[in-house]
């Protein structure tokens, strides 16, 4: 009989053997070739590996993020646009896809007195 984890095998066939009573003076029968293999305590095999030993394309994509300051965030350019408060000529604007990717993108413009538009494209 040999055994793997808590599974135990006939030593003549190969078959599965009905579940261990942890007895080691019990005799189990093989039901496909009628051998009879001694019991045996049920054995737990505990292995152990490094995060390195597989490697994973998440784990290597995580050493490879970057950490972004506000001021690398800041994704406004700037457009000929008159702002309705106060009259300037330009405007800061960011563009963002609010909604379902086959309808427009929102863009949202800004001007340096603090007035702020929406535009749906």
């Amino acid at each position: 009989m040999s055994a793997i984890g808590s599974l135990i095998f006939c030593t003549d066939c190969g078959n599965l053997l009905r579940e261990s009573t942890g007895n080691a003076n019990a005799i189990l029968h093989c039901d496909v070739c009628g051998a009879r293999n001694k019991d045996t305590v049920p054995q737990t095999v505990v292995s152990e590996s490094k995060p390195s030993a597989f490697p994973s394309p998440l784990r290597a994509k995580r050493s490879a993020v970057q950490t972004l300051s506000a001021e690398d965030r800041k994704t406004e350019a700037i457009t000929e646009k008159t702002c309705e408060r106060c009259g300037r000529k330009e405007m800061f604007f960011t563009t963002v896809q609010l909604r379902s990717a086959d309808e427009g993108s929102t863009v949202f413009f800004r001007c340096v007195c603090g007035y702020k538009e929406t535009q749906n494209n």
